[in-house]
């Protein structure tokens, strides 16, 4: 079940439609990566570390139980500008929600949506992939933790 409530990823999607062209769309996904709050050093750490990615990728994950049921909430960092913006995709459409419905959404299709899988190289689709299987992943840990 989806949220109806309208989400940061809404206004990545409209801004996507109004531009045509890659170079555009490209620059603007390294603009929401240099907008995305850095990531304290303290949470740069093995265990957040994303396997998968060429690039260093760090994903924080907070739980917060909101009528007993989990909110997970995302941080995160690359060193690199354009896997910086993924991330911030990413979290625009996953941070503060509830874990079954990160486990449901499927930012995939999102991914394909804002036509990223035709434009990246495969290097850094898999790494998408990679981020989203670890986000769905602490979801799933976080609705155990709440049986």
């Amino acid at each position: 079940m989806t949220s109806s409530l309208p989400t940061p990823i809404d206004d990545i999607i409209e801004n996507f439609a109004l531009l045509d062209e890659w170079d555009d769309r490209y620059r603007y996904v390294i603009e929401l990566g240099r907008k995305l709050a850095p990531l304290p050093e303290g949470q740069r750490t093995d265990a957040n570390k994303v396997p998968g990615c060429v690039s260093q990728v760090w994903l924080a994950t907070t739980i917060e139980h909101r009528d007993g049921r989990p909110l997970v909430s995302f941080a995160g960092d690359s060193d690199a500008h354009i896997v910086r913006g993924l991330v911030a995709i990413l979290i625009a459409a996953l941070s503060g929600r509830p874990a079954t419905e990160i486990v449901s959404e499927d930012p995939l299709a999102l991914f394909d949506r804002l036509g990223l899988g035709e434009h990246l190289t495969p290097q850094r689709s898999n790494g998408f992939r990679s981020m989203v299987t670890r986000m769905r992943a602490d979801a799933t840990a976080a609705l155990a933790e709440a049986v």
